[in-house]
């Protein structure tokens, strides 16, 4: 072997523990962004899955007698008119003909 292989590999066994070491920390970091990754894969296939069901169910419908409300705010609506009526002294609702 020549001089430069042998300091090499002197170097490396010295730093044997550290490389080690750091190799095993790249590998789980690999691991925890392949999961990460497969979750983020699995959770928008869900959501796509569930959003493409609930797309297609029949819409309901829901139906609502509104007359009572309508006839309430018609009332309100009559009342203020009747008010202003009488502020600018309209006793019948009707403006003044010029």
């Amino acid at each position: 072997m020549s001089q430069a292989k042998v300091e090499q590999y002197k170097k490396d066994k010295a730093n044997r523990k550290q490389i080690m070491r750091k190799e095993k920390l790249q590998r789980a970091a690999g691991k925890v962004c392949a999961w990460a990754i497969l979750l983020a894969i699995i959770g928008w296939a869900g959501y796509s899955g569930v959003s493409y069901y609930l797309s297609k169910q029949p819409v309901q419908s829901i139906y609502a007698d509104l007359s009572a409300m309508m006839n309430y705010i018609d009332g309100l609506d009559s009342e203020e008119s009747a008010e202003t009526d009488t502020e600018t002294g309209n006793a019948e609702g009707t403006e003044n003909a010029q």
